[in-house]
């Protein structure tokens, strides 16, 4: 802590401010006579006087620096101690090495009923270690004790341990009928065992079919629709559910009209403990403003960490309290993982499982927000979690597929995985499937499937991956290479991630079965046969199609490295270089380095394209 200061009392000013009860151990019971006997308040004084500094220095001191400087400070001070040796000023305790002083707090906080409590203990760093190490800053480094620095912690402790056993020290054991071993048994027992262990009696529930999502398999004819706005739909399709519904937990950090979730006001309502003291401004709306105390929607305001800590909440609820619930917690992409994701990484290691809906997701897809908003790394910060399945799908049937094998996985076959899944707020016609329902959805859920097969019958081949709202210029970027001559199938990654970790799966089984036949990673299958350079364009950094490099030989990638800027989605898409013009020219210069056209070829492209060639490099903006 900082020695200027008194951290125990700032502390105390932030808790109680809070609403807390603020219980305090500072002084060991050693002070307890002395305080007594400080009739004129001058010990307390003192004792605010002296900062945090010079309590440490103390602790590293001797008795009679501690008399000189602070008892010495005040003649009544020096009489008030003076029948006391300088070795017993020493040992003079701070409270929370006092034990009965530390049990005696705990009682307390135990019998408040009314508020949360917060004890607020001073201790001493490596406090009995020894001289070498105890309330020094090297207390940190001590990775060894010594011979004596072993004796004085069992002095200091009181140990029943003798000097010749000092070398090699036993455990302590306690006789089974002395009271100490009953009051540990007793109070591991009431605990719930002797060994940590994580108890989970929830049973999988039956979670919606596929075919119940036939709606969204359809396309939405000419009506435009965002991937944020038919998830939407989706979510209020799956909180009407009878078995299912009344386990989602909606959560949103900010004004749910954003996301288009206004829609669940009036039915579910947002969730508020003293349901609602006032009239709203909108209560003459239909969707009108409504907060009630069976609302079943979370509304955090501008507050990622605490909506992320009512979806762990939410998300454990199976294993700690025997009901499995399903929070689905939609936000802005760039204020997850990049935010709160030391939050998301402590929820996956608690197996929670839900949904992380990353809205508004893209860098040059929620225009005009510059670096506040413009995510283009999310999924490559969510692929570093080994327990979250992540997902960039650009149609809504994708999310469909997505979202019921999700609760597929999560609900009924109890798997402790959460999603993340990017959403974006461009809105487009969303189309029909493009093939048989099944093949479809275990493309999507593998992370890759052909989306349009090759148009015409062009001499030269190419094979085009996009993802989320650039799948749309990467189907534009075919159309535009057929006037060069060259057939384009176009395929859609929903999953960069998941066909990494599919790969390596199989990279490590083939390694550990040498004589048995390697297995062929699914990115590698499935692009089995395809003809020409791959050329996958992303609205995030060419980090997240290089996930697959190592199995896609020659695959190149187009992302949007570099600081969000505002600006129209046609301007950011070109000065990142993914939009459609940036993509063909990608694939001419693929085909270029394969002798296939000549360099002239792309140069005319270039000019005919409007690409500046001189333009800044995005990385260097």
């Amino acid at each position: 802590v900082r020695g200027n200061g008194k951290i125990i009392q700032e502390l105390e000013a932030v808790f109680h401010g809070a609403g807390w009860r603020v219980i305090k151990v500072v002084w060991g019971r050693e002070w307890d006579h002395l305080l007594a006997a400080d009739h004129e308040g001058v010990l307390i004084r003192r004792m605010g006087e002296a900062l945090d500094g010079d309590y440490q220095k103390y602790a590293v001191e001797s008795g009679a620096y501690v008399r000189e400087q602070f008892f010495n400070a005040d003649p009544r001070l020096a009489r008030l101690v003076e029948h006391l040796t300088d070795e017993d000023l020493r040992r003079l305790r701070r409270g929370g090495h006092d034990f009965r002083k530390v049990y005696a707090a705990y009682a307390s906080a135990c019998q408040e009923s009314q508020k949360p409590v917060v004890i607020l203990a001073k201790t001493v760093k490596g406090w009995t270690l020894g001289e070498g190490a105890e309330g020094r800053n090297v207390a940190h480094q001590a990775k060894k004790l010594s011979v004596d620095e072993i004796k004085t912690f069992r002095d200091r402790l009181n140990l029943d341990i003798p000097d010749d056993q000092l070398e090699d020290p036993p455990f302590l054991s306690f006789g089974e009928k002395s009271p100490v071993y009953e009051y540990l048994v007793e109070r591991r027992r009431a605990l719930g065992g002797f060994v940590p262990r994580r108890t989970s009696t929830a049973v999988g529930l039956p979670s919606p079919k596929v075919e119940s999502f036939q709606k969204f398999f359809e396309g939405s004819g000419e009506q435009e629709a965002s991937t944020t706005g038919a998830f939407g739909r989706m979510l209020a399709q799956v909180l009407n559910d009878p078995a299912l519904g009344k386990r989602i937990v909606p959560i949103i950090p900010d004004e749910a009209r954003t996301f288009g979730l206004d829609s669940l006001f009036r039915r579910y309502g947002i969730y508020s403990s003293k349901g609602q003291l006032y009239e709203p401004v909108d209560a003459a709306m239909l969707l009108y403003y409504r907060e009630a105390k069976d609302g079943q929607v979370l509304e955090e305001g501008i507050c990622e960490a605490g909506a992320m800590a009512s979806v762990t909440a939410a998300g454990t609820a199976y294993a700690t309290h025997g009901e499995p619930m399903v929070p689905i917690y939609m936000f802005y992409s760039q204020f997850g993982f990049q935010r709160t994701g030391d939050q998301i990484w402590a929820f996956g290691d608690q197996r929670g499982r839900g949904f992380l809906m990353g809205a508004t997701a893209g860098r040059t897809t929620l225009n005009g927000e510059g670096l506040q908003h413009e995510d283009g790394h999310s999924p490559i910060l969510a692929s570093t979690h080994p327990r979250c399945v992540t997902y960039d799908p650009a149609y809504a049937y994708e999310i469909a597929f997505i979202f019921q094998a999700g609760l597929e996985r999560m609900v009924t076959q109890q798997e402790d995985i959460f999603y993340y899944v990017t959403l974006q707020n461009e809105a487009y016609a969303m189309p029909p499937l493009p093939g048989p329902m099944e093949s479809v959805r275990q493309g999507v859920l593998d992370g890759l499937y052909r989306v349009r097969p090759a148009q015409g019958g062009g001499a030269l081949r190419a094979q085009l991956l996009g993802s989320g709202s650039i799948l749309r210029e990467v189907l534009r970027a075919a159309d535009l290479l057929a006037q060069w001559g060259v057939a384009a199938d176009v395929w859609s990654a929903t999953s960069y991630g998941e066909l990494r970790r599919d790969a390596l799966e199989c990279e490590r089984w083939s390694r550990l079965h040498p004589t048995a036949p390697a297995r062929v990673p699914k990115v590698a299958s499935i692009l089995a046969g395809a003809e020409g350079p791959v050329v996958a364009a992303t609205d995030y950094m060419k980090a997240l199609p290089e996930m697959v490099v190592r199995w896609v030989p020659g695959l190149v990638p187009l992302g949007t490295d570099g600081f969000g800027r505002s600006d129209t989605r046609p301007a950011l898409r070109r000065h990142f270089e993914v939009d459609a013009e940036c993509v063909v020219i990608a694939t001419l210069m693929a085909l270029a380095e394969r002798g296939q056209v000549p360099r002239t070829l792309v140069a005319d492209a270039i000019a005919t394209l409007g690409v500046d060639p001189e333009k800044l490099d995005p990385v260097a903006a």
